[in-house]
């Protein structure tokens, strides 16, 4: 995890915390609900924080998974085709035979 990816949301999750204590400062003779915001907005800003984190490995995910079939595709494509020209020859080799017996 690089921290200058998730510099931004960090700094997005800090000026939350702040424009609530900003938002609370009237009621800040109760330390009980300044406390209580503070908490909400940072585990707000937490659980945006984690949520982007596991959005980014399902995305790398996605990707390899993506890159595993491809290759698998083409593996399985390459086998088809020599497959086919397996299938080609030997039915050339029995028509050549074939041909053979029959001008015998």
């Amino acid at each position: 995890m690089d921290i200058r990816e998730y510099a931004f949301d960090i700094l997005l999750t800090i000026i939350m915390v702040i424009s609530t204590l900003v938002l609370i400062l009237r009621f800040w003779q109760d330390l009980t609900i300044a406390v209580a915001a503070c908490l909400m907005m940072l585990s707000i800003g937490g659980l945006f924080l984690s949520l982007q984190v596991k959005m980014r490995k399902l995305e790398q995910s996605v990707v390899t998974r993506e890159r595993m079939l491809r290759t698998n595709l083409e593996e399985i494509s390459t086998r088809m085709v020599d497959k086919y020209d397996m299938a080609i020859n030997h039915l050339d080799e029995l028509v050549a035979e074939m041909s053979r017996r029959a001008y015998k």
